[in-house]
């Protein structure tokens, strides 16, 4: 066996075709993952990078299970599925891995524990890894104790991810290597086979029903109760698999639109959530899908009990009335079905937006002139909007509802979008030689130009 990494006692590269007991699922699924990350090199190179690691030409991925530790530290009941170790040089970046499959949840006790353990061995970092989701690698899903405190830094993938990350380089040919290709090509079937215990999103918690309940009654919505953070988290969790499964549907990587100070604290955007939820009764979210017209803004509002998307463009400018301008977006959307879509027409200054159905306005686009007479619209907004019932309240059909219900939006609208772009600025007819821009030649027209105005 080749030597260990420093601070190793005992430990065996990752195998793809690791020999190990059938009750240890967790460390099966962990030994292939990190096989194929160090010997796939753009997917261990795209990894990484989220993390903010570059991977360039010189630098060499390892990955190791079986692993234990030499210093007095190292209590028995602590066995980390993983250790990923980056060398570029004579320079080392260590990880320890923590997997969890199926149901079986990360616990902060159990993420603090490993903290400990890499801050006394020298680790850089902590990444977990479970069906848990969180808007970044650096978002992790529970709350840990020895985050702020540590320097050890603490990452989280979600296998979804994992599995989405894989996807977009096999459909998009980034892999070189043809045997490269064959090993994440595997990966990803195996990821996908119901014994790798590996899902997505698919319920909101208990809380979802009573909250809704209480809205639907009219009750008081405490910002701070365990009911909203339950509800606000489940989104956020819900909201990083949508992504995920758009990725995979576009090919692209899409994404979440967060603040910045949102980006840098979780916890910061959990509780500014709960605070837009107590007071809206909505919950809300802004897709980014590289190349489309706009954002996807995601609505669910608890008191109507809908879930709705929008995407929002820019008027053409060189359409000179409002009729000619909604026109303009009608011709994108003509094999769009009508029903649940509407588009709202937005005015210059302060004004409130006016709203038609996309049957009424493909059976009189006069409409829209008879909102602000004699206004041209400003900008154009595509609205869908699905009243889900009682489907709503129930905890696994509201996300199976929601998750049909956006790609949708985006294959029956957004993908056939195409933002208005001013034209290429003409060329003056009386220039269209270079001697007709000379100095002499500018010089008389500026002689002539002053005769005139006299």
């Amino acid at each position: 066996m080749s030597e260990l990494p420093k601070g190793l006692e005992r430990g065996e590269r990752a195998r793809l075709f690791p020999v190990l007991a059938e009750t240890s699922k967790e460390g099966r699924t962990a030994s292939v993952f990190l096989a194929c990350m160090a010997n796939v090199h753009e997917y261990g190179r795209a990894l990484l990078l989220s993390l903010g690691q570059r991977v360039g030409s010189r630098a060499r991925i390892e990955s190791y299970t079986e692993i234990g530790f030499s210093t007095k530290r190292d209590e028995s009941k602590l066995r980390p599925d993983g250790l990923i170790v980056l060398k570029v040089g004579s320079k080392e970046w260590r990880a320890l891995v923590e997997a969890k499959v199926g149901s079986n949840e990360l616990t902060a006790e159990q993420v603090d524990a490993y903290i400990d353990l890499a801050q006394a061995n020298g680790v850089d970092a902590v990444i977990t890894i479970s069906n848990q989701f969180g808007a970044t690698p650096q978002h992790h899903p529970v709350n840990v104790k020895n985050r702020r405190s540590s320097k050890v830094q603490l990452f989280h993938w979600s296998w979804m991810y994992l599995l989405t990350e894989a996807d977009l380089l096999l459909s998009n040919n980034q892999i070189v290597d043809d045997d490269q290709r064959y090993i994440l090509d595997e990966l990803n079937r195996f990821l996908l086979h119901p014994s790798a215990g590996v899902k997505g999103f698919d319920k909101m918690p208990l809380a979802w029903n009573e909250l809704t309940q209480k809205i639907n009654a009219g009750g008081a919505i405490t910002p701070n109760s365990t009911e909203v953070e339950e509800v606000v988290g489940a989104w956020h969790q819900e909201i990083r698999d949508l992504t995920l499964i758009l990725s995979r549907q576009v090919g692209v990587q899409v994404t979440t639109k967060l603040a910045r100070h949102h980006m840098a604290d979780r916890i910061v955007r959990l509780k500014d959530d709960m605070a837009k939820l107590a007071e809206s009764k909505c919950l809300a979210a802004t897709l980014i899908v590289p190349g489309a017209v706009g954002p996807i803004e995601v609505v669910v509002d608890m008191i109507r009990r809908t879930v709705g998307a929008t995407v929002r463009m820019k008027a053409p400018e060189d359409r000179q009335s409002t009729k000619a301008r909604v026109n303009w977006l009608l011709r994108q959307l003509h094999n769009a079905p009508p029903e649940n879509l509407h588009i709202r027409l937005h005015w210059p200054g302060r004004g409130a937006h006016t709203q038609h159905s996309l049957s009424e306005l493909h059976d009189d686009i006069t409409l829209a002139e008879e909102d602000r007479p004699g206004i041209q619209v400003s900008s154009l907004e595509v609205c869908m909007v699905r009243h889900l019932a009682g489907r709503f309240t129930q905890s696994k059909n509201f996300i199976v509802d929601l998750e049909k219900a956006i790609p949708d939006f985006y294959e029956s609208v957004v993908q056939h979008l195409k933002a208005w772009q001013a034209p290429a600025p003409r060329m003056r007819e009386d220039r269209t030689e270079a001697a007709d821009v000379a100095p002499d030649a500018l010089a008389e027209d500026a002689e002539d130009a002053a005769i005139r105005d006299t």
